[in-house]
């Protein structure tokens, strides 16, 4: 059993599909406050702020601690969490006919074990049909999502070519987690 330090539900699909017993139990961090150019050094970061609100909230020796984080990058930018529709478009917009990187960190810390892990996978998009793209946007199933970015979902359809774990893009690299579980 491991405790899933995240409200994602794709995280806990991930632990759900690989049969790792979790409970999850979310932490409060603002991500906002990182300032950070790179795109690993943000992820890190983001990370060790949610995994040190972990080690105030929960007890690892009892249920080992889960934390992760993850960012998506394209043409240079660092693309968050969209704000609003327009800047879900935007963000979109610039992974369209891309190659868009998403970068996963992940801290897992148990009596016996802490493990710090920063994989990344990337995926060359083909072009987002504009009507495809205007339906997502308004199904709002952007919102939450680092780059406003589903790769199980919307983006799906548009793969060119994937380099890396599909756990990665979906927020947890679970290969990675199960080789040490």
């Amino acid at each position: 059993m491991i405790r899933l330090c995240s409200q994602s539900e794709s995280r806990a699909a991930i632990l759900r599909s690989a049969d790792i017993d979790f409970i999850q139990s979310p932490v409060d961090y603002d991500e906002e406050q990182v300032v950070a150019t790179s795109p690993k050094n943000f992820v890190y970061q983001a990370t060790v702020g949610k995994y040190e609100v972990a080690l105030k909230a929960f007890d690892y020796k009892e249920v080992p601690l889960l934390v992760s984080d993850t960012v998506v990058t394209s043409q240079g930018h660092i693309l968050r969490k969209a704000k609003d529709v327009e800047d879900a478009r935007a963000i979109l917009e610039k992974q369209s006919g891309s190659v868009t990187s998403i970068v996963t960190c992940m801290i897992y810390k148990s009596e016996k074990l802490e493990l710090i892990d920063i994989s990344s996978t990337d995926y060359v998009f083909d072009t987002f049909d504009e009507a495809d793209l205007e339906a997502y946007l308004a199904s709002g199933e952007w919102r939450g999502k680092a780059g406003g970015c589903m790769v199980e979902g919307f983006c799906k359809p548009y793969i060119r070519e994937v380099k890396g774990y599909e756990s990665c893009a979906m927020g947890l690299s679970v290969e990675v987690l199960q080789a040490f579980l």
